[in-house]
């Protein structure tokens, strides 16, 4: 006993080693280029494949013959739904296989119905009815050139079976199960190649025998269901060495088991929770798996966990059982994942959907089988017809991380079933849920089969082999223009007032005799100085860190609140006009060219004025009035120094009323041509305001409602407030008659005002150029899916792209998308001067990766509307600063009082040191230094209030020493 405790330990830290090897791997994995998309194919040999179950689309469930199932007997109890009709294949054999030859697959994966081919058990013979369905279906598939998969058992055990022998639980369903599936090879296997044998013997024994969720309901405790799971393998086996001494040598087949898995991370990188997270996987798919693909047991876990309920095998059991699969069949999804794995085998551990990780797990595991993914994907709402965008990026992540799995992780996978074919009928969900390429209408008369969304994206993937590399997402090399603006973005910027420098004006001398010390001559006061720029310690940090970058020009926004804090000019802060001056100056010192925002909203009170908001904000005309003498106030104080002004920034679109977005837009208006009449002239800068502008791109390119979708939410989003100004003097067309649709149905109410001529004219053409910050890349879709991401006044579902690199605050990052929207507002807009005045990811760590690469491949992008779309792009700034002012997006880490530069700012700074992505074959003409010109920026000018002082200590100095030696004296006389 002793020994063997050894034995089972050895071993336990042996397969410890190993999953911690496995779960340690992917911890660390290169970040972030493991999480990008891969652009690659599949080996060429690749099998696509779909698949179907009999009970789930045959129907015909009484016809030619057949015997009721499990199946039927549990569906056919209280008024459940049945699968009578289901998508009737039994009738529609050409629709089927048409269907297949659209899809272009060349494996198709089919389960014979026992009781539909034996009514009557395997010693009366083949139902010629059903035997002459089966045979026509694999001519068919031959004629099309498509290679039958066939499943011997798919869950549904003729009834007679369970009433005879009470199923599974018995023995002597080992032998029966042996002459059915001999059977089957001899009417059917010159032309299959591809045999399994059982599915998901995990959910056929546990849920059938021991929870009683599954037919035929047995809840007969775990006993019951180990009982069930242990002649499930002994069945297997005996079926393959049938095969293999009977029929491989005439048939050449392979015969094999689908096994169900889920996937289990550890909740935390402890040896426990890794035992554990092993556990729960020995527990569901190494209870079949291990039997059959290493020892012919049970793994150790199991054995010493449930001692005397789980079956023994005999060695010469063992010896049989060892070895009998010729791949490794996977089945992955929602039969088992997150839906029929039972609670307590998750052992306490966090479930997920990684399939990449389940493959790599079975590839170590399991001696490196080849393994056939013979089924998977996800699931979607019953009232989702032909537009399942949601299940297609599920599609689309499962056959991306299988990808990953062959081309990174060595993992032999040999072929990837989608599953299904057609909707059907969805086991315990019945017709609650679908999972099929194909839609089906159940009330119909014929059942037609038409292709949703995910059966049009698997044809293309299944012709190209994959997602081969596309010639726009290449990198492109060149170079920007010379006046390039390249910048960086803050929110705002520090402010602090308090003078860091001595600004006592009282006058003091050294008491040498009494005090030792300084003494402050009563009645004696210097004129106090003015505070200068040279006094501001946040300044003086500031300054530098902006320079470091290499950057020529800097964005942030004024505080409104802050500079007119009753909202009029009844009260002018000029401490903080002063301190603006100052870093405004500075900057222009190290040839950093301001561009400044009168107005950004903000958590508290928008941004604005508290009185200014009490009285409704932007819904209220007062503010447009004072937005405009606030406006004047800047000009005039700060001008001279700004060469571009952005009237908003940012302003919520999303949460703006008809009334406030109407206001902002006239009070914008009246704010350019305020500078255009009486400032431009003088100042010489430019002025616009700054929108927000992510790229929306439709959930599915094969769905017009998707694109027309997209299309409405830009409009909605950028062009509410753009096509006034940059276009018409009016909203969007597409947005007025939306708005005018839905108000007429009573959806809901918001109605757009109208604009008189004279306001037309006033904000049409009130910009120098289109300003906008850009952050990341949404997906939309039209139908409804998940309240929860669902915009019911827009009708638009926004949907994730799991195959997208996310940030830790899940914002996607799609480089490409910054090119469709720039390319979007050329096209909309026209030829137009462009600035991107803000695009940047959170990523708190000081070596942010994923910025690095979110900075270099995004600037790539915009250099590609440049050089070959021809976007007249003027300017790119990185969002933002510092960490202490915008928290996880900035280039300087903000700790303790201290900043310290994080890595994606030398990318940053090499990028524009090199202007761009020069070829290394050419060198790019040096660009001429362009400094800003302001006559009031003179070192002289800017710093004459630092010389007064300078000259003032000097004064002080001198009188200090004349009357210190004058009292020195007087002493001396005194004491002589």
């Amino acid at each position: 006993m002793r020994v063997l405790l050894l034995v089972w330990l050895a071993l336990g830290f042996w397969h410890s080693g190993c999953a911690e090897n496995i779960w340690h791997r992917f911890a660390r994995l290169p970040f972030p280029k493991d999480n990008l998309f891969l652009y690659d194919t599949f080996p060429q040999d690749f099998m696509w494949a779909v698949g179907t179950a009999a009970y789930q689309v045959e129907g015909g469930w009484q016809q030619d013959g057949r015997a009721p199932s499990i199946w039927d007997t549990h569906c056919h109890k209280d008024g459940r739904a049945t699968g009578d009709v289901a998508s009737d294949s039994y009738n529609n054999l050409y629709r089927d296989t048409a269907a297949l030859q659209i899809l272009g697959v060349s494996h198709y994966r089919f389960s014979i119905s026992w009781s539909r081919l034996f009514p009557n058990g395997t010693d009366a013979g083949p139902s010629q009815a059903g035997y002459a369905y089966y045979q026509a279906l694999i001519h068919r598939l031959k004629e099309i050139g498509i290679k039958p998969v066939v499943t011997l058992y798919h869950w549904d055990l003729p009834q007679r079976l369970q009433d005879i022998y009470g199923g599974w639980v018995n023995e002597s369903m080992v032998e029966i199960f042996e002459a059915y599936a001999k059977a089957c090879f001899n009417l059917f296997g010159k032309d299959v190649k591809y045999w399994i044998t059982i599915d998901n013997p995990y959910v056929v024994a546990w849920h059938g025998y021991s929870t009683g969720s599954l037919p035929p309901g047995i809840k007969g405790d775990k006993l019951f269901g180990y009982k069930a799971g242990h002649n499930l393998i002994k069945a297997h086996a005996r079926v393959w060495h049938v095969y293999d001494t009977e029929f491989r040598h005439l048939q050449k087949g392979q015969v094999s088991i689908a096994l169900a898995s889920h996937w289990i991370d550890p909740i935390n990188m402890t040896q426990h929770c890794i035992q554990e997270s092993r556990k729960s996987l020995d527990f569901v798919l190494g209870w079949f798996a291990r039997p059959i693909f290493i020892d012919g047991d049970y793994p150790q876990s199991m054995k010493h966990n449930l001692s005397s309920l789980l079956p023994e095998f005999t060695e010469e059991e063992k010896r049989f059982n060892k070895g009998t699969a010729d791949f490794f069949a996977l089945s992955f999804g929602p039969i088992l994942s997150f839906q029929m794995l039972d609670p307590d085998m998750k052992f306490r551990q966090m479930e997920s959907l990684s399939l990449r990780m389940v493959l790599y797990w079975i590839s170590m595991e399991y001696n490196q089988p080849p393994i056939f993914i013979v089924e998977n994907s996800w699931l979607i709402a019953a009232f989702t017809k032909r537009e399942d965008a949601k299940y297609m990026y599920y599609l689309k992540t499962f056959v991306m991380e299988t990808l990953k799995a062959i081309r990174i992780d060595g993992v032999n996978v040999i072929g990837y079933t989608a599953w299904s074919l057609m909707d059907g009928f969805e086991w315990y969900r019945e017709y609650k849920i679908r999972r099929g390429l194909f839609y089906v209408d159940f009330a119909s008369q014929n059942k037609k089969l038409m292709p949703k969304s995910s059966a049009l994206f698997y044809q293309q993937l299944i012709k190209k082999n994959g997602f081969p590399p596309l010639q726009e997402n290449q990198p492109v090399q060149g170079t920007f223009p010379c006046n390039f603006a390249w910048g960086v973005t803050a929110c705002t910027i520090q402010i602090d007032t308090i003078p860091a420098q001595f600004n006592d004006p009282s006058v003091y001398i050294w008491d040498m005799n009494k005090t030792k010390g300084l003494t402050k001559v009563e009645g004696l006061k210097m004129p106090k100085r003015r505070t200068h720029c040279a006094d501001y310690a946040s300044i003086r940090l500031q300054i530098p860190l902006l320079h470091s970058t290499q950057i020529n020009h800097f964005y942030f926004s004024l505080k409104w609140s802050s500079i007119i804090p009753l909202g009029d000019m009844s009260q002018i802060n000029h401490s903080v006009l002063h301190y603006y001056q100052c870093f405004i100056s500075e900057l222009l010192q190290v040839n950093i060219t301001p561009v400044v925002a009168l107005w950004q909203p903000m958590a508290e009170h928008q941004g604005m004025p508290s009185n200014l908001y009490k009285m409704g904000g932007w819904d209220n005309l007062r503010t447009v009035d004072a937005f405009v003498d606030y406006a004047r106030l800047c000009f005039k104080e700060l001008g001279k120094y700004v060469a571009i002004w952005i009237t908003m920034h940012e302003p919520p679109v999303r949460n703006l009323t008809s009334t406030s977005g109407h206001n902002l837009l006239k009070a914008h208006a009246l704010a350019w041509h305020l500078y255009d009449k009486e400032f431009r002239k003088s100042q010489k800068g430019k002025i616009s305001l700054a929108l927000h502008a992510d790229w929306v791109e439709p959930a599915s390119p094969f769905s017009r409602n998707d694109n027309t979708t997209s299309e409405r939410v830009l409009e909605f989003e950028i062009g509410r407030l753009a096509d006034p100004i940059f276009l018409s003097g009016d909203y969007p067309k597409v947005m007025r008659e939306w708005l005018n649709q839905r108000n007429n149905h009573g959806v809901f109410d918001f109605h757009l005002p109208h604009f008189t001529e004279n306001e037309k004219s006033l904000i049409k053409g009130t910009f120098d150029f289109f300003a906008l910050t850009h952050y990341t890349t949404e997906i939309v879709h039209w139908e409804m899916e998940d309240t929860v991401r669902y915009d019911y006044g827009l009708e638009v579902q926004f949907i994730t792209d799991s195959t997208f690199l996310h940030s830790p605050h899940k914002y996607a990052v799609v480089p490409w998308g910054l090119r469709k929207i720039l390319n979007w507002i050329k096209s909309k807009y026209g030829d137009i001067p462009i600035y991107v005045l803000g695009n940047g990811i959170d990523d708190g760590k000081l070596d942010d990766k994923l910025r690095s690469y979110y900075i270099h491949h995004y600037i790539n992008e915009a250099l590609k509307a440049t050089l070959i779309d021809g976007v007249d792009l003027r300017g790119y700034f990185v969002y933002s600063f510092t960490d202490k002012m915008d928290p996880q997006f900035g280039l300087f880490k903000y700790v303790a009082n201290k900043y310290e530069a994080k890595s994606s700012k030398t990318v940053y700074r090499r990028i524009i040191g090199n202007n761009g992505f020069p070829s290394m074959d050419t060198t790019p003409a040096p660009c001429p230094e362009e400094v800003f010109e302001c006559t009031d920026c003179h070192v002289f000018q800017t710093r004459k209030y630092l010389f007064a002082f300078v000259a003032f200590m000097s004064f002080v100095f001198i009188v200090s020493v004349f009357m210190i030696a004058y009292y020195s004296k007087k002493d001396k006389r005194r004491y002589k």
